[in-house]
């Protein structure tokens, strides 16, 4: 699927109607999959941190934030994801300067900047490699339906903007899995940005008696971008969000073009890029995530586009941060007393 169907986030529609029965095999088969007992458990404390439904709800940037914070602590985190993306299947500790978005994915590569990164599909596998690094927490990003692995603590974060959408299970839905088994599985719910749609996960944590935190994007410096008009462009889970940030930081945006998430860029794509910037004057810009494609991509095309494209930079506000550092701690804690 090449973008999240506009149906996804509605209420009723004739779409979801007509896509019921499947959605309900599937979420019930997704459903007895998350029930399932690990099949391992890492030597060290595994903090998870996932969404309900399919698209982008800010894992990585909620992921480099904590691995910040966590490293400010004194500790050691090592990120584990499985490289969507890239072709690589792993398990493989990521090179920010050697392996390529082709390879090991864009998400690694930016995880890679900020601490020891290991892809893998088999996460037990992954976890064992970051066993033999020197790693003392695992934040595994996304992971959060797969019962492989043992998680110490899941953080599941949820867009204020769009919630559960329509509340079915794929294909109907955006759901990974039912809403009420997921809740099951969540030790912390973080609600992102600002809106209403939320409220039925917040409500449905508030009755299990989870902590709830918030947290917000918030843009780098965008002054070199205020005096231009805007071709932008992304390639991730929801590029309207995108598209609508620009919006609300008062830009100017002319034309957007929008892509599958984790889009390979063609060559025709590029020129098509840089061939209307030019002929029209505008600025190209884009997210983290599509620039580190294009700059690890192999024809100079590529590279020429990343040059001329400036990136809208954000990072992760977390209210209740520390309230999250705490529980790692008491995590960690006990891991270490149980030895």
């Amino acid at each position: 699927m090449k973008h999240a169907p506009d149906f996804w986030w509605r209420g009723f529609s004739w779409q979801a109607l007509v896509l019921f029965l499947p959605s309900l095999i599937y979420g019930r088969i997704a459903g007895q999959r998350m029930l399932q007992d690990p099949q391992g458990r890492a030597s060290v404390p595994v903090i998870c941190i996932g969404n309900f439904v399919v698209g982008g709800a800010g894992k990585t940037p909620f992921s480099l934030r904590l691995a910040e914070r966590l490293k400010a602590e004194g500790y050691k985190p090592a990120f584990l994801l499985r490289g969507y993306g890239g072709s690589e299947e792993g398990p493989l500790v990521v090179d920010a300067f050697e392996h390529d978005a082709a390879t090991v994915g864009d998400e690694a590569l930016l995880l890679a900047r900020q601490a020891p990164t290991v892809i893998s599909a088999d996460r037990v596998a992954g976890a064992r490699l970051i066993g033999g690094l020197d790693a003392d927490i695992i934040l595994m990003d996304d992971g959060f339906q797969n019962p492989a692995l043992h998680k110490d603590l899941s953080i599941v974060l949820v867009d204020a903007e769009t919630g559960l959408g329509n509340g079915h299970c794929l294909p109907a839905g955006p759901l990974r899995a039912p809403v009420n088994t997921q809740i099951l599985k969540t030790d912390v719910l973080v609600v992102v940005g600002e809106g209403e749609a939320a409220r039925q996960a917040v409500h449905l944590a508030s009755r299990k008696g989870l902590p709830i935190c918030t947290a917000s994007l918030e843009a780098d410096d965008t002054e070199l971008l205020r005096e231009v008009s805007l071709l932008a462009y992304a390639g991730i889970g929801r590029p309207r969000k995108f598209f609508a940030t620009l919006e609300r930081l008062g830009l100017d945006v002319a034309e957007t073009r929008a892509f599958a998430d984790h889009h390979g860029f063609t060559e025709k794509e590029a020129q098509a890029l840089l061939t209307k910037a030019e002929a029209e004057g505008f600025q190209l810009v884009t997210t983290s995530k599509d620039m580190v494609r294009l700059k690890t991509a192999r024809h100079e095309i590529f590279r020429w586009l990343a040059s001329r494209s400036a990136v809208l930079n954000v990072t992760m506000k977390i209210e209740g941060e520390d309230r999250l550092i705490g529980l790692i701690r008491e995590i960690k804690r006990s891991r270490t007393f149980k030895r």
